[in-house]
């Protein structure tokens, strides 16, 4: 098979004139080509008077491969590829017991359909509800303010992401992240993410995606357990015998297992306290924090796409920027959602937390992103290991007192919070956060450090993105779960101090978004299978 990079189409170009393109490139008639698959479409927008798509395609031809190849050596756009296709592991776990997957967010859902098609049948645990349940129990909390602290944006089937963008980009290199995008297609993702430059689902389609995955899963022979909640491991000799988990009800079961999958995601605190009394090696990590910035969706197509901005197959503009003030610490934009709407993403009582969140048409109003500062582990409070959890929660604990106790987020208008001065009043860009905002003063509520570089960014952003700093710009706190504070150590089998504990995904501090989540939930289940130790 070849694939030939960099093939340019208009805007308004159909795919079908792919075919005549890469003919051309290759230097053979059109009818040579026996088959076409655009394997990557990515935006140039590099010049605003001249944007267009880029492509690369993989094609087989009926002529021979090895002598076009020979001849086009030189052309660095042009080379041969192999067909991706993965190959789990040989199954070589002997054991009677059912492994057991903690949580059901990317990491999990991948790792229980890799158990369950080995024929392992994964006990799978998760604390929240079914989507169905956990979207009337989001709405509820949105609406009325009533926050169940077992079921809302952090936890439940499908995880965080589920109530995000959906954004699939990744900065890992991992062949197992082509079979993530596949399993998403397969289970109703849009199949335009196996080729798009930046793939998203949307959380009105990642919705229906978790729930074919669930049911891929239970056909084959897995079992998922909702509102039910892990509690301790059960241990002897420094091995895993089994775990203790409560129902639906509250009531306590021993579940006998000798393989825990920990998929938990980065806002289990009180199961990593758990683990952490129990023994379980942890280490400090660094993480972020910082404020959503929102601006009309109008201003970034502008700043984008320029008269291009509203082109029909462009659809709505994104970015992605990160500056070095000069005193070192670094800030970035984060899960920019186009589009897209601020969400009120607490899960424990007496907390403000804010994130994204788009649907996969992306036509809303406002975008937004994260501006994020980078904490690092000498800047928490005190040397306890968990330490960046703790501040985590005092930071949110701050946001819900300037809100007025009512989980509104606090906000403030960008101009006034480079003034570093109190907002009384919102203007012409209407904040998207369902919950409600109170204007305020942001300086009094994120640490200093954060909110001097956040201040410093945005002038600096401006440069890279006219607009930017739009004085009408709103911000709204507090965003601290991009990660986890603390990352559960485990070796090169995948597995912790506790032998037969695989410490996985996001909430144990070995991946940072769906793609890397789900490829980690493949590593472990690949190392269960291969029952490395």
């Amino acid at each position: 098979m070849i694939r030939i990079n960099e093939i340019k189409l208009s805007l308004d170009a159909p795919q079908s004139e792919l075919k005549g393109a890469a003919a051309k490139a290759l230097k053979i008639k059109a009818d040579q080509i026996k088959s076409l698959t655009v394997y990557k479409r990515s935006v140039d927008s590099r010049k605003k008077d001249n944007i267009f798509f880029s492509y690369a395609v993989d094609v087989t031809l009926g002529c021979n491969e090895e002598n076009v190849l020979k001849r086009l050596s030189s052309n660095p756009k042009i080379s041969a590829v192999e067909p991706f296709h993965y190959t789990p592991p040989e199954l070589k776990r002997n054991s009677p017991f059912r492994p057991v997957i903690v949580g059901f967010g990317p990491a999990g859902m991948m790792a229980g359909l890799l158990l369950a098609r080995a024929g392992l049948k994964p006990l799978i645990l998760e604390r929240g509800r079914d989507i169905d349940s956990r979207q009337k129990d989001v709405n509820r909390f949105w609406q009325l303010r009533e926050l169940d602290e077992s079921s809302n944006v952090q936890f439940g089937e499908g995880g965080a992401g589920t109530f995000s963008d959906g954004k699939l980009t990744t900065g890992i290199k991992d062949k197992r992240c082509r079979q993530v995008f596949l399993e998403l297609a397969e289970h109703g993702a849009p199949e335009e993410i196996l080729y798009s430059g930046k793939p998203h689902i949307g959380t009105d389609k990642l919705a229906v995606t978790v729930k074919n995955i669930r049911r891929h899963i239970t056909e084959m022979g897995g079992e998922i357990l909702f509102e039910s909640k892990f509690k301790r491991l059960i241990t002897a000799n420094g091995v895993v015998h089994g775990i203790t988990y409560t129902d639906e009800k509250g009531i306590e079961h021993d579940f006998e297992t000798d393989a825990v999958i920990l998929a938990i995601g980065h806002s289990a605190r009180d199961t990593v306290e758990a683990l952490y009394n129990q023994g379980i090696n942890m280490m400090r990590k660094p993480f972020s924090v910082g404020a959503r910035i929102e601006h009309p969706q109008e201003l970034i197509n502008k700043a984008q796409y320029g008269d291009f901005a509203n082109h029909p197959a462009l659809g709505a503009a994104d970015y992605k920027m990160a500056c070095h003030p000069p005193h070192g610490r670094g800030a970035y934009t984060f899960c920019m959602c186009p589009g897209g709407t601020v969400v009120a993403a607490a899960s424990e009582k007496g907390g403000v937390v804010v994130n994204g969140m788009s649907q996969y048409a992306r036509d809303g109003e406002n975008s937004n992103s994260a501006l994020l500062v980078g904490i690092e582990p000498e800047d928490f409070p005190g040397d306890h290991v968990l330490g960046g959890m703790f501040y985590q929660r005092e930071i949110e604990h701050a946001a819900f007192l300037a809100g007025g106790e009512t989980y509104e987020a606090p906000c403030q208008l960008v101009g006034d919070f480079l003034k570093e001065q109190k907002s009384t009043r919102l203007s012409f860009v209407k904040p998207t956060c369902p919950t409600g905002v109170t204007p305020t003063n942001l300086w009094d509520i994120l640490p200093d450090k954060v909110s001097k570089t956040m201040s410093e960014a945005i002038v600096k952003m401006d440069n890279m993105l006219r607009g930017f700093a739009l004085p009408d710009a709103v911000l709204t706190g507090v965003e601290t779960r991009s990660s986890s504070p603390v990352r559960i150590l485990r070796d090169e089998f995948y597995q912790s101090n506790i032998r037969g504990l695989f410490p996985c995904g996001e909430g144990a501090g070995y991946a940072g978004g769906i793609v890397s989540a789900g490829v980690d939930g493949l590593r472990c289940a690949e190392a269960v299978i291969s029952d490395l130790n």
